[in-house]
């Protein structure tokens, strides 16, 4: 088992209050605008984003800047080349989407075999309702590694986010294990996600942004309640952060 070292690059969305992907199901664009809004209890929509749609760097897939050099570095806004293809990390790099010095270099790691194109083309959207102390997430995703594994991510960090960065709290979804977390793109890369769990899941607070993400597995392993080694064997493709409890303003 490899240890949890890397904290969800989902810690970046403290920063996007903006760009909040979360949104009343009868009105997603308005509460996308608006994430604080919603209440727990209420539907809600779910729109995943990529690193780079929140205006931070990827921060699991790397590219080679210099060929040779042995060293890769995050994907950027300012790299512009979609059929580059995208490297893992020789080792474990720990998320740290909000300096500008962590983008690299670090050694290079084994190619993942898809381009930069490939990974941004991960989408994913679905629903999230409470009802009666039950969760019920349905969530589809397109543009996935075919066949890829993946699992699925509730989170919290620090909001705002400290300086330097804490890592925030990780835990699978639904069973504290991972069993329940798992799924498999099929062999056009997409994937339906439907779960029940219990109690309902937290949303954001006064001090802590709630998150969910989803992980792949780049070596085709879980790690039950561990999401694996950031860079090296676990990338987030997307997340988003969910919307504030009942009561907060």
């Amino acid at each position: 088992m490899t240890d949890s070292r890397g904290a969800l690059g989902v810690l970046s969305i403290v920063a996007l209050a903006g760009a909040i992907a979360c949104a009343p199901a009868d009105d997603a664009a308005v509460a996308a605008a608006e994430p604080a809004a919603e209440t727990a209890s209420a539907p809600i929509a779910l729109a995943f984003m990529t690193h780079l749609d929140a205006n931070m760097p990827e921060q699991d897939v790397f590219i080679e800047r210099e060929a040779g050099s042995g060293e890769v570095w995050r994907v950027t806004a300012g790299d512009n080349d979609m059929s580059a293809p995208v490297y893992r990390t020789a080792e474990y790099v720990p998320h740290d989407p909000f300096n500008d010095a962590a983008v690299g270099p670090y050694a290079m790691g084994e190619p993942l075999g898809f381009t930069v194109g490939d990974w941004l083309a991960h989408s994913g959207s679905g629903t999230y309702e409470c009802v009666g102390g039950v969760g019920h997430v349905d969530m589809s995703f397109t543009g996935l590694v075919p066949n890829g594994v993946y699992t699925i991510w509730h989170a919290f960090m620090a909001s705002p986010p400290t300086d330097p960065f804490v890592q925030p709290l990780e835990l699978p979804l639904g069973a504290r294990d991972g069993s329940e977390s798992v799924f498999t793109a099929d062999e056009d890369g997409t994937a339906t996600v439907v779960r029940d769990v219990e109690p309902c899941l937290e949303m954001s607070d006064l001090h802590t942004a709630a998150v969910l993400a989803i992980n792949y597995h780049s070596d085709g392993l879980t790690y039950g309640p561990m999401p694996g080694e950031f860079g090296n064997r676990a990338h987030i493709p997307l997340f988003l952060m969910l919307p504030s409890r009942e009561g907060i303003e």
